[in-house]
């Protein structure tokens, strides 16, 4: 007998988030996320995210046994201001058993109903800065702390609750190698000379923060004509700017300012932890956070988290003055991979401006629709 019990206490949030461990440990390609941390993010008093959303989260059990989980969220920005009438759902892991996984759905579906909404989707976070997409192909390459990773049966159990492909995602790699300068060099010092526009790289974290706001704004601007796209609000700005900015390498964020000093467009990168949070096993303490400083200091793999580009100098090749600058930095601390966070596989101008790069595509994932 399936029991669906909502979490209404701190036992059952870290039993919530704890559950993945029971069935990917074995798993070599699984990242495990920092415990302490996946609580907090689900705290109302502590992530902006539910300053316009909400959520509710379930266990599955069968003799008392977690053998599931699902968050039921309501977004409503997206709903209110976006005329767009979803019900989200995310953090959905289950045993290979359709019943279970059918429970779970049918409770989120449940929700959805009441709030008078029109169909479900997920997996999907709060917001567009969440991760996204159950895993289709990929399954034996290294997860990543900003993607789900999910077993092959997984999409399996959507198609029979008869649910759809709604959006589809594709993640890229290509080796540091492929890099060559000449590709973007001389446009990046005509893009320079045209535009009158120049790139600032930093060494501190100190001289990064005044510009974080600015570039927060550029990304609100830049990524709003996307699907299903729900703008930063000041809470959640000021929320990333305090937890996450100081913990990438002030290196790999870089800015492109016009003659005025305005920004107008912006790249981060952030260096792989994804071996330093396997060896981390959910915990900063007592070691955990010696892994991650490791990896930050040393990591040879990079993943590409965000670029953004203000929509009059899209299509002006400003994304050469970024790249040059990452060639520089990358080039002197010897990294050997770059990786792609997952881009909406119809966004065709972001394809084009890695095509130089020759890169692979080595997952794919998507997300699931189902009417109400």
């Amino acid at each position: 007998m399936i029991q669906i019990q909502e979490v209404t206490d701190k036992a059952g949030l870290k039993d919530f988030v704890t559950f993945p461990f029971s069935i990917y440990n074995d798993s070599p390609f699984w990242v495990p996320p920092l415990i302490k941390e996946e609580i907090d993010s689900f705290d109302a008093e502590k992530n902006p995210a539910f300053e316009n959303a909400e959520a509710r989260f379930f266990l599955a059990k069968t003799d008392g046994k977690t053998v599931g989980r699902v968050a039921a969220i309501v977004n409503h920005v997206e709903i209110d201001q976006q005329k767009v009438p979803k019900m989200r759902f995310g953090w959905f892991d289950f045993i290979d058993d359709l019943a279970v996984s059918k429970a779970l759905l049918q409770k989120v579906a449940e929700i959805g109903r009441q709030q008078q909404l029109h169909f479900m989707e997920g997996p999907v976070g709060f917001s567009n800065m969440d991760k996204v997409g159950v895993l289709t192909e990929g399954f034996e390459e290294l997860g990543s702390m900003i993607t789900w990773y999910n077993h092959p049966y997984y999409k399996s159990h959507y198609e029979q609750h008869g649910f759809a492909v709604e959006k589809e995602y594709l993640e890229w790699k290509f080796p540091f190698e492929n890099a060559k300068p000449k590709f973007f060099e001389k446009a990046n010092l005509l893009v320079q000379k045209r535009y009158k526009v120049k790139p600032l790289s930093y060494t501190k974290t100190t001289d990064i923060m005044p510009r974080v706001d600015e570039m927060f704004d550029l990304f609100n601007t830049s990524y709003a004509k996307l699907s299903s796209f729900v703008p930063m609000s000041e809470k959640q700005k000021a929320f990333f700017k305090e937890k996450y900015i100081s913990f990438i390498n002030p290196e790999y964020i870089k800015f492109v300012v016009d003659e005025h000093d305005k920004l107008v467009a912006f790249g981060i990168v952030m260096p792989s932890f994804s071996k330093a949070l396997k060896k981390a096993n959910g915990k900063l303490f007592p070691f955990g956070f010696l892994h991650l400083l490791k990896a930050k200091k040393k990591s040879k793999d990079v993943s590409f988290y965000l670029i953004g580009v203000a929509p009059e100098y899209q299509n002006k090749g400003v994304t050469a003055v970024i790249f040059s600058e990452y060639y520089k930095t990358f080039k002197s601390k010897d990294i050997k991979t770059c990786y792609r966070t997952p881009e909406l596989a119809d966004n065709i101008a972001i394809q084009q401006i890695w095509k130089h790069f020759d890169p692979k595509i080595y997952k794919r994932r998507c997300t699931f629709k189902k009417d109400l």
